[in-house]
């Protein structure tokens, strides 16, 4: 099993919400920066949110502020991203991400991070 592990995504209507979580295994426990990225077939990875696990707050893509929320459940080692007023350009394949050190400018930049859990798949429909 990887060290990230994502559940969560699905398809919904647009304007619906979805919760996406990544389970963090407690070999590589001590991550300072989780969070999820999005990529569609042909275009870069992108960055959504991210959080300082140590005690920050999110750092949203403009895409999706006032939409999306990050939290981090530290008795679960788990992180999540509330999506809610989902839109059709939503539609992505969702990555979780971690790391123990990046370079605070760069914290949506998917090449700061080393730790990648599987894909889960999000569609919004029209």
């Amino acid at each position: 099993q990887g060290e990230l592990v994502a559940s969560g995504g699905g398809s919904v209507q647009a304007g619906g919400s979805l919760r996406l979580s990544c389970a963090v295994s407690r070999l590589t426990y001590g991550f300072t920066y989780m969070g999820w990225f999005r990529q569609v077939s042909g275009k870069e990875r992108e960055g959504v949110a991210v959080i300082y696990t140590r005690g920050g707050s999110g750092s949203y893509a403009d895409s999706v502020k006032g939409r999306f929320t990050i939290s981090l459940d530290s008795t679960r080692n788990t992180v999540y991203l509330q999506m809610n007023s989902l839109k059709p350009e939503d539609t992505a394949i969702y990555y979780c991400a971690a790391d123990f050190s990046v370079e605070s400018s760069r914290v949506l930049d998917s090449r700061e991070y080393n730790y990648w859990g599987q894909g889960t798949q999000v569609t919004v429909s029209s």
